[in-house]
């Protein structure tokens, strides 16, 4: 008998161990999930202090974006950490509340005139996206210039560069990280529009096909209240230059 009791006693503490525990993943998006940062970057340490506070722990593993989100529309992790809003993701994804705001600037050689008014002026353009990003719905489904998807932006970085695409885009806090980090030299050959694509709002996401899902989205939304009720949002923002 006390065996038996060892066994299922041991059995109860890795259900309660893995219900505490919360899965995620995404792909580097420096400073926001930086496999380099000691806290895996801001937006992770956001979502680790807003977990925690609810007794939640956080384990978040690097993969590529569309493995990240086929991962966690599959239910395979619990969450992405940094997720815009497209209208199509809602069929497959739960947000939670916004806790950051992005600015989605166009990359361009340096010295190009172009500067972004509108969709129509990108018309004729080849632009370069990141693979299973969402840039919004109307830039996704206009026609009337081209996007030319690849894994990572930097490829696109560099096609711009050597005039093989027009444009790419990305968030310019994003975009400078990366570079500066993967090819530092290349800054010299570019520069970004005055103007945004769009400001994207920065969510939590879960899968509708998980069980926990809303466990999770209502877990980060209490707690992200509870972190930028006691100071500990803003110090997270001011600690990496973002405040």
């Amino acid at each position: 008998m006390p065996r038996l009791f060892t066994v299922i006693l041991l059995a109860m503490l890795s259900m309660a161990s893995h219900a505490d525990t919360i899965t995620a993943a995404g792909d580097p998006w420096p400073p926001f999930l930086d496999p380099d940062h000691p806290q895996q970057g801001v937006a992770i340490a956001i979502a680790r202090e807003a977990l925690e506070s609810q007794g939640h722990e956080l384990e978040f593993s690097f993969v590529p974006w569309a493995r990240a989100l086929d991962g966690v529309k599959a239910g395979d992790y619990d969450a992405l950490i940094g997720t815009w809003w497209t209208q199509e993701r809602t069929n497959f994804l739960m947000y939670s509340e916004p806790y950051l705001t992005n600015q989605i600037k166009f990359i361009k050689r340096k010295g190009d005139p172009f500067e972004f008014d509108g969709l129509k002026s990108l018309e004729g353009k080849t632009v370069g996206t990141v693979r299973g990003y969402g840039y919004g719905d109307d830039f996704a489904n206009a026609e009337f210039f081209t996007r030319s998807p690849a894994p990572r932006l930097i490829t696109n970085v560099r096609k711009v560069i050597h005039e093989r695409l027009d444009l790419s885009l990305e968030d310019e806090l994003v975009a400078r990280s990366l570079i500066n980090k993967e090819d530092p030299a290349l800054m010299d050959k570019i520069e970004f529009t005055d103007s945004a694509l769009s400001s994207e709002d920065l969510h939590v996401t879960s899968g509708l096909a998980n069980p926990r899902h809303t466990m999770v989205i209502e877990a980060f939304n209490k707690g992200l209240k509870t972190i930028q009720a006691n100071g500990t949002f803003d110090r997270i923002l001011e600690e990496n230059g973002l405040k």
